[in-house]
C-alpha cells in the first residue's frame, strides 16, 4: 500500500473509513463493477462501472445515511432524524431510520422529482415540503428540528457522513475488486462522495486520479478550483437534478487537493450516456449517475493529452432513480 499522506488532515482517513464498512456492512449491498467491450471500444478504455444504482435506495446515499443513523446514540436516536434533500439522500435517510425504528423527518423542495419523493414516503419518511431554495430549505429544517428535536443529517457536508461511513467504502469496494484501477470518476455535487471516494482511493495508491464530472449548468465546482476558492452560484440549469447542490466547507478543501480535474459536460452529453447505459450496459440510471461515462466520452477528456495514460477508468454510477416521464422528454430531445 503506497498512499497520500495528506488525507490525514481532513474530516476523514482511512481507518475512520474502514471502522465505517464495518458499522454498514451488514445493512448495505456490495455494488457489483460492470464493464462493456463495445463502451470500451467507443471510448478507448477499459471502462469499469461501479454500480451504485444497485445500492439499496437504489442510489450511493445509503452508505451514509445508514452509517449516520446506526453511529447515533440511543438518546438521539430515539427523537429521530432530519434532513433536507431533494431525492436520494432524502429516499436513504428514510431508509435507514425505518431499519432502526425512529422518525425521519424530510424537508423536500416542491420541484423534486417525483419518482424520489414516492421513494422518501415508501421507506416511510415523513415529508414537509419547502421552496426550491437553499435558504427555504434551511429555515424549514431549522424549524422541523426546534418542534421536533431530532437530530440533523446534512446531505453532504456532515462528519459522519464522509468520515465515519459511507462514501469512502465505495472506493474500498471498488479497488479490492479491481486492484488495477488507475483513474476513478466521480459526479460531483456537494462534494460528500467525491471526498469519500478520493480520500479512501488516495490512501490506498497515491498515484490513482480522481476526477470530478459536472454539469456546465452546475459548474460551481470547476469555478472554485479554478479560482481556489468555494464559488457559488445563484442558480443552476441542469437535467441532472441530483448535481444541483455547493460545495461545503468539509467537502471543499478534500476537493481542493486530491480532486485532480474537474471535466464539465453538456446536458445533451449527459441524455446521450444515459442512452448508452440503457442500451449497451443494460443498465438503467439518473442523469447524475451517467454523467461519469459523458465526461469519459467527452472531447476534453479525449484531447487532452493529460489522460493518455489512464487505461483502467472506473466510473462510479452514483443511482438510478430517474423520473421516467423526464427521461423520456429528455431522450426525445437528444
Amino acid at each position: 500500500m503506497s498512499g497520500d499522506s495528506r488525507t490525514n488532515q481532513y474530516a476523514a482517513d482511512l481507518s475512520s473509513i474502514e471502522e465505517a464498512r464495518s458499522r454498514i456492512n451488514s445493512v448495505i449491498h456490495k455494488t457489483p463493477v460492470l464493464s462493456s467491450e463495445t463502451l470500451n471500444a467507443m471510448a478507448g478504455k477499459r471502462l469499469l462501472f461501479k454500480c451504485e444504482c444497485f445500492q439499496k435506495g437504489g442510489a450511493f446515499k445509503f452508505r451514509g445515511a445508514s452509517n449516520a443513523v446506526l453511529s447515533l446514540d440511543e438518546e438521539q436516536a430515539a427523537k429521530g432524524v432530519v434532513t433536507h434533500s431533494s431525492g436520494n439522500h432524502a429516499a436513504a435517510l428514510s431508509l435507514a431510520a425505518k431499519l432502526r425504528g425512529i422518525p425521519a423527518y424530510i424537508v423536500i423542495p416542491n420541484n423534486a422529482p417525483k419518482c424520489k419523493v414516492k421513494n422518501v414516503k415508501r421507506y416511510g419518511g415523513q415529508v414537509i415540503w419547502s421552496e426550491p431554495t437553499m435558504e427555504s430549505r434551511q429555515s424549514t429544517a431549522a424549524k422541523v428540528l426546534q418542534e421536533t428535536g431530532a437530530f440533523l443529517i446534512h446531505p453532504y457536508n456532515d462528519a459522519r457522513i464522509i468520515r465515519y461511513s459511507g462514501q469512502g467504502t465505495i472506493s474500498l469496494e471498488l479497488l479490492e475488486q479491481f486492484p488495477e484501477i488507475d483513474t476513478i470518476i466521480v459526479p460531483i455535487s456537494g462534494g460528500g462522495l467525491i471526498s469519500g471516494v478520493a480520500l479512501a482511493a488516495k490512501s490506498i495508491n497515491a498515484s490513482i486520479r480522481v476526477v470530478a464530472a459536472e454539469p456546465v449548468g452546475a459548474n460551481d465546482a470547476a469555478l472554485s478550483k479554478a479560482s481556489g476558492r468555494i464559488i457559488t452560484l445563484s442558480e443552476t440549469n441542469t437535467v441532472a437534478d441530483g448535481l444541483r447542490a455547493s460545495l461545503g466547507d468539509l467537502t471543499w478543501p478534500i476537493v481542493r487537493d486530491l480532486v485532480d480535474a474537474v471535466i464539465t459536460v453538456e446536458d445533451s452529453e449527459i441524455i446521450e450516456a444515459m442512452r448508452q447505459c440503457y442500451e449497451i450496459l443494460k443498465v438503467a440510471v439518473e442523469p447524475s449517475g451517467a454523467i461519469g461515462l459523458a465526461a469519459v466520452m467527452s472531447d476534453s477528456f479525449r484531447q487532452n493529452p493529460l489522460w493518455n495514460d489512464c487505461h483502467n477508468i472506473a466510473i462510479v454510477i452514483s443511482g438510478g432513480n430517474v423520473d421516467l416521464d423526464v427521461l423520456w422528454k429528455a431522450l426525445g430531445k437528444s
